[in-house]
């Protein structure tokens, strides 16, 4: 036992000297403005060291949110090595693992930021319950330490928990306020994960089942354990959970996963603000869609009339008052009214043409008799 002690000893020194560093340097200009022994200016102190902390992890943030997008995309190849492996346990755990060096996936991504901060909430913890018996740590000197024990917020001592406040209702409300806002940031933020950037194919599968014990088992734990927290841990731990949720909803709102709600939600909302911008639309890939030009309407198709056999021309001819008298010619044609549908002027009866000949020339008849 005395080997672990010294490996923890070991590992928790340097934390002591950083965490310890970078309390100092906020509470120097807090207790300028407030007073060096203020609650105040310690509460702010410890949220300038979350903000800090949490500033650093943000490599950690960005690999976590690309492990857990491609955890989702991959659901579907996960399910099918189910259906094909489902009954060797060996070849399935061994294809999973290939698919996961292929997509350049770690599934234990998403714990990283939560898995790191570990050392530092115990870090944090052990500087203020030290200081609490008188004892420092760190580059606190035991001045500081006995202002940090001492220093207040909203009247609960810092240093204080909720199962030793020996009665104390302002230390309980005030711990049991600060826990009731650490489990609904926890469980916002994952809901949030779930509901609104996640693909209806991750819903279902281990993956789901996995995001769902985080949603109910996680703020629990987190619940049960702030009760054995002084106040200056879970004001650490509060800040560091409102700025996951809206670091998170930074993340969903501008780098949407592909096929979700919050990316339905984007493209509606790029689509509306190039609408007022007067720019053309864009196809999901981000390439502008160009609207054909509208073609030119078709002449339409002159029908050509249709040719009448000397039958037709003949009834046409009676319908429209019988013969031609004498001496008409191809002018005296039968009016366009009465000609049937389609018929041209080629179409249009006529008698056969007069001869050169008067009709009643008696010297041209006897030529012909003799």
């Amino acid at each position: 036992m005395s080997f672990l002690s010294d490996i923890g000893s070991f590992i928790m020194k340097p934390l002591y000297f950083v965490i310890s560093a970078i309390l100092l340097g906020f509470h120097n200009v807090f207790g300028k403005i407030f007073g060096e022994a203020s609650g105040a200016s310690w509460a702010l102190s410890i949220i300038g060291l979350t903000v800090v902390i949490r500033a650093l992890l943000i490599p950690l943030f960005v690999k976590q949110i690309k492990s857990s997008r491609n955890m989702q995309l991959i659901q579907p190849h996960v399910k099918e090595l189910q259906k094909k492996y489902g009954h060797d346990r060996e070849r399935l755990a061994q294809e999973t693992m290939n698919l996961y060096r292929e997509t350049k996936t770690n599934p234990f991504s998403a714990c990283l930021p939560l898995i790191v901060q570990m050392p530092i909430f115990i870090a944090l913890f052990r500087l203020l319950d030290q200081a609490a018996k008188g004892t420092a740590h760190g580059l606190l000197t035991e001045t500081q330490a006995a202002q940090l024990a001492n220093a207040e917020l909203f009247g609960a001592p810092i240093s204080a928990t909720f199962i030793k406040a020996d009665g104390d209702v302002t230390v309980q409300v005030i711990a049991m306020t600060l826990v009731v806002i650490m489990i609904a940031t926890t469980f916002l933020t994952q809901r949030q994960l779930m509901s609104k950037n996640m693909p209806a194919d991750a819903l279902t599968g281990p993956y789901a089942q996995q995001q769902k014990m985080l949603l109910y088992v996680l703020p629990f734990v987190m619940g049960i354990s702030g009760f054995f927290f002084p106040i200056g841990v879970l004001l650490y731990w509060t800040t560091s959970n409102i700025w996951t949720m809206g670091q998170q909803f930074y993340v969903i709102r501008n780098n949407p996963a592909p096929n979700t709600e919050a990316f339905r939600a984007k493209q509606h909302r790029d689509e509306e603000k190039r609408k007022r911008k007067g720019l053309p639309p864009v196809d999901s890939a981000g390439d502008t869609i160009t609207e054909a030009p509208p073609e030119a309407p078709r002449p339409a198709q002159r029908q050509q009339p249709k040719r009448l056999t000397r039958e037709q021309r003949k009834k046409l001819g009676n319908k429209a008052g019988g013969v031609n008298p004498a001496g008409a010619g191809p002018q005296d044609e039968v009016s366009q009214d009465d000609s049937p549908q389609g018929a041209g002027p080629q179409d249009t009866p006529q008698d056969d043409p007069p001869t050169d000949d008067p009709p009643h020339d008696p010297q041209k008849r006897r030529r012909r008799n003799k």
